[in-house]
């Protein structure tokens, strides 16, 4: 009975952690179809080995039956390596794999001559069992396998987060330690090793190390298409329409400020789709110029507004199409019906941030109805949405029917966060 209770205490806990993972797995909308299957298949083998560890440990206090706890420890040593591999096809999706598979099959050939040769291993009459000259040799496939592991999971480091890396090393330094804490357990101890204890844990650290890769991705391909949105947003077809119009008709009137006009249309569009890659932050007198050059275009079309720069803070950092987005909104929802338009684009420096404000005297809005307004005024969003996720800033927005609006973006010092 107590040799009962104590196997079901060491099986329960890891049975439910092999039962979430499994019901995770299936369930997780971010993990590959081909990744899910190897955890599948992980979670399967590690089922199979914590049997196999509970049979060995029922025929080691039992009556001997050699042959039978001869196969059934040869199944245990010939199965390690596979996990290890299968956590390599996890960090490692593509490239050559056959001497991954070579190496555990030479592993697996050297216990299954313990059915005729001492080798390996062998268990006497008194039903001990003893090691041969070949018995580290599971060990060491084991140690190729987890140093090849922990050179893949460190080159992982480019694509994963500043920390996801920890995860799988901690798993290795997991099973590196399980193995020395065995080597310390006299046979027939316990009903489960603690190395089969640290594969079933890693296991489950593996899995939420991929569901983190995967939901990154997911991210950046949010990020993607939203760079995608918010260029559409900014290269609307009347924009592009009406300024080839401005400049077909400037080359009748004024043949060089047409070549000047043309030449800040180009870089404009050249700009916007550079921004479609920004991944990083901009400088700020690059959104700026970017700013300048979309606010003269319209300022040919449009003689009665005036765009106006108060610079003071240009030693920073911005997510790109911020400013620019906000000028446009104020030219094309507020300025344009002005006889006199003014719109004003300051940078300030304040204690632990720097300060952009984009001002006009337009018409103005209800702040409170400003999500029901129509996809016209999306760019509000896009650039509050870029601001929090890019860079941790925030946007204030204030606005008076009748006086106009003010955008405020509060981008954070990172000098300044840094140096905490």
């Amino acid at each position: 009975m107590t040799m009962n209770i104590s196997t079901l205490a060491a099986l329960f806990p890891l049975l439910l952690l092999l039962l979430g993972l499994t019901f995770t797995v299936v369930i997780d909308p971010y993990i590959r179809r081909e990744h899910r299957h190897i955890m599948l298949l992980i979670a399967a083998l590690c089922l199979t080995h914590i049997a196999q560890n509970v049979w060995d440990y029922a025929l080691t206090v039992g009556p001997p039956r050699q042959t039978l706890r001869t196969i059934i420890s040869i199944y245990g040593y010939s199965v390690r390596p596979v996990i290890l591999i299968l956590f390599l096809y996890i960090v490692q999706p593509t490239g050559k794999r056959r001497y991954y598979w070579l190496l555990a099959g030479l592993n697996a050939a050297v216990y299954l001559s313990a059915l005729f040769s001492p080798v390996s291993f062998w268990i006497d009459q008194g039903n001990y069992y003893h090691g041969g000259p070949l018995a580290p040799t599971c060990l060491i496939s084991s140690a190729i396998l987890l140093i090849c592991l922990l050179v893949r999971t460190l080159r992982s480091r480019r694509t994963a987060g500043k920390w996801d890396v920890w995860i799988p090393i901690a798993v290795i330094v997991m099973i590196v330690v399980s193995i020395a804490f065995d080597y310390n357990i006299k046979e027939g101890q316990q009903p489960v090793s603690f190395l089969t204890v640290a594969i079933i844990i890693g296991s489950v650290f593996y899995y939420i190390w991929l569901h983190l890769q995967f939901v990154r991705e997911h991210e950046n391909d949010l990020m993607a298409s939203q760079r995608i949105r918010i260029m559409m947003t900014q290269i609307q077809p009347h924009f592009l329409f009406n300024a080839l119009n401005t400049i077909r008709a400037l080359y009748a009137k004024d043949p060089p400020l047409a070549d000047r006009t043309l030449e800040d249309f180009s870089a404009y569009l050249r700009q916007n789709l550079e921004s479609l890659s920004q991944t990083e932050l901009v400088p700020v007198a690059k959104e700026l110029e970017h700013t300048r050059l979309y606010a003269e275009i319209e300022a040919m079309r449009f003689p009665n507004i005036r765009v106006e720069y108060e610079i003071e803070d240009d030693s920073f950092t911005i997510p790109a199409l911020t400013i620019q987005p906000l000028v446009e909104n104020a030219i094309r929802h507020g300025v344009r019906s002005r006889k006199d338009g003014l719109v004003t684009v300051s940078t300030s420096r304040e204690s632990d941030c720097h300060r952009v404000t984009v001002q006009d005297n337009g018409v103005g809005f209800d702040v409170k109805q400003l999500a029901a307004l129509d996809d016209s005024h999306i760019g509000f969003w896009n650039v509050k949405d870029r601001v929090e996720q890019m860079c941790g800033g925030k946007m204030i927005l204030q606005s008076e029917i009748g006086k106009g609006t003010c955008v405020t973006l509060l981008i954070p010092d990172k000098k300044k966060e840094q140096g905490k």
